[in-house]
């Protein structure tokens, strides 16, 4: 790949410096002048600040790349489950860094901006192309993506990709992530594939009478659903601050929801590439939605707390990156308001929108339909989700 750096040669002896190829790096935060001298320090700390984004964002991608991989790959064995969990929680850690890192950008007043703003159009972070790398193999839909003004931020990479090497580079592996998304490569497509395959009362998909049971759990769930927001209903109505019909009607609407969740009849033909079987796809995420929502349920089941941690640590993921777009929205708006960007569009308007998307919808949606413990359908034969040395 372009990027790679040759091995050195094997009779050195490594140090610090040849190690890291300071030599090189150091060089690299010229921007457009001829050498890093020239530049005021307002910009030298706004380019080493986007190259370390840049950095951080290739140890995301290769964590993901690697999570991919094994739960991808065929059942997921039990002993690679604490594998994914604390790749995926670096990926976490190194988001929650970079959030933090817009501080140091803030230390620019809007004035030390405006110094060097104009050397850098039209050039945007709308360019970011790992970043376009990375919401394509978590598994951002291509619905969800938002242009810039009226340009799509992957078009707009591809027509520059002609003009530079770098652009070639950068065409070449959106051209190889967005092949590999179509192919069920993505974070959320092996997720959901894997949630597919969860254990229900001991029934997997492959089993005899899978469906039965898994509708009879769903079945004893909604009854238990109803009977909590029964419960809810009663309790505000005694307060006397809430009309009856009116709290009954959206608690109405609520379990009419959760229902069309649990039914996948949210899915649309929209929701799926042309030529796809709508009614094949609602009948694997209905599986897939009754497996999460098992898990989540029975969190305290020793089989279950890796498959439970895994999940979480999707979720604080891609709770990270929600807090990344709006950090980074915040701190334009700080810097700059709401002047046209540098790409030539509103960028505080452009990066709020982007905060409004899930990748991951179903675990955030399952959260809204969760019981207290002591309202869970009892397992059908706990024991199956024990630790087999530790069974009676």
């Amino acid at each position: 790949m372009a990027d790679s750096v040759p091995p050195p040669s094997s009779d050195i002896v490594p140090n610090y410096w040849d190690y890291l190829a300071l030599d090189r790096l150091l060089c690299l935060q010229n921007g457009v002048d001829a050498d890093d001298r020239d530049l005021v320090s307002d910009e030298l700390l706004f380019i080493i600040v986007h190259q370390t984004y840049e950095l951080w964002f290739k140890m995301i991608l290769r964590e993901l790349r690697e999570a991919v991989s094994l739960v991808g790959s065929g059942p997921l064995k039990e002993a690679k489950v604490p594998y994914v969990v604390h790749h995926l929680r670096r990926v976490g850690q190194i988001l929650r860094l970079a959030v933090e890192q817009f501080h140091i950008v803030e230390t620019l007043t809007p004035q030390d901006f405006l110094g060097f703003r104009e050397k850098l159009t039209p050039a945007s972070g709308f360019q970011s192309f790992q970043m376009r790398e990375l919401e394509i193999i978590l598994g951002l839909q291509a619905s969800q993506r938002e242009t810039y003004g009226k340009t799509d931020a992957l078009e707009h990479i591809r027509e520059l990709a002609a003009k530079s090497p770098a652009g070639a580079l950068a065409w070449e592996r959106l051209s190889n992530a967005q092949a590999a998304a179509a192919r069920g490569g993505t974070i959320r497509d092996v997720l959901y594939e894997w949630l597919y395959r969860a254990p229900i009362d001991g029934s997997f998909p492959d089993s005899a009478h899978d469906e039965t049971v898994v509708a009879a759990f769903l079945a004893r769930y909604e009854a238990a659903l109803k009977a909590h927001h029964k419960r809810q209903i009663d309790r505000l109505v005694s307060t006397g601050l809430t009309a009856a019909k009116e709290v009954e009607k959206r608690f109405e609407k609520s379990f009419l929801q959760a229902k069309r969740f649990l039914a996948a009849e949210d899915l649309t033909a929209e929701s799926f590439p042309e030529g796809t079987d709508l009614e094949a796809e609602r009948a694997r995420r209905r599986r897939s939605r009754a497996g999460l929502l098992y898990i989540e349920s029975n969190r305290d089941l020793p089989l279950l707390a890796f498959p439970r941690l895994l999940i979480d640590t999707i979720v604080e993921v891609e709770e990270q990156l929600v807090l990344f777009r709006t950090r980074h929205a915040r701190m334009v708006e700080r810097v700059i308001g709401r002047r046209v960007g540098t790409g030539g569009s509103s960028g505080v308007d452009y990066l709020d929108r982007t905060t409004r998307h899930r990748i991951f919808g179903d675990l955030w949606s399952v959260r809204t339909l969760l019981l207290p413990k002591e309202l869970v359908p009892p397992v059908a034969d706990p024991q199956r989700y024990d630790f087999v040395g530790f069974q009676p």
